[in-house]
């Protein structure tokens, strides 16, 4: 599957917090690709989910479990039938 990619628009971000905006997207997209499983909208998906945790993102983030629930709470919001449970997005 192809990476999503996104412009970032003048921003710069340093190696450490790539590599946390890299693991955050791709543990938040582990927990629920299965409900976009064959669906037309997987990669719009894939991008609202990029997009949401690029949001938050700063050069200091590092706490990938931060920017990754961060994501999850985006898509909840956005995917009103995902069933992401309110202990993963509360912390």
């Amino acid at each position: 599957m192809p990476r999503v990619r996104v412009p970032l628009d003048g921003a710069s971000l340093g190696p450490d917090a790539l590599k946390s905006l890299g693991k955050a997207f791709d543990n938040a997209w582990a927990e629920i690709a299965g409900q976009f499983q064959g669906s037309t909208q997987q990669e719009a998906a894939r991008l609202n989910l990029a997009n949401a945790i690029l949001s938050v993102a700063s050069d200091d983030s590092r706490d990938a479990e931060v920017l990754k629930q961060a994501g999850l709470q985006a898509m909840a919001r956005n995917y009103a039938s995902l069933p992401i449970s309110k202990d993963k997005v509360a912390k």
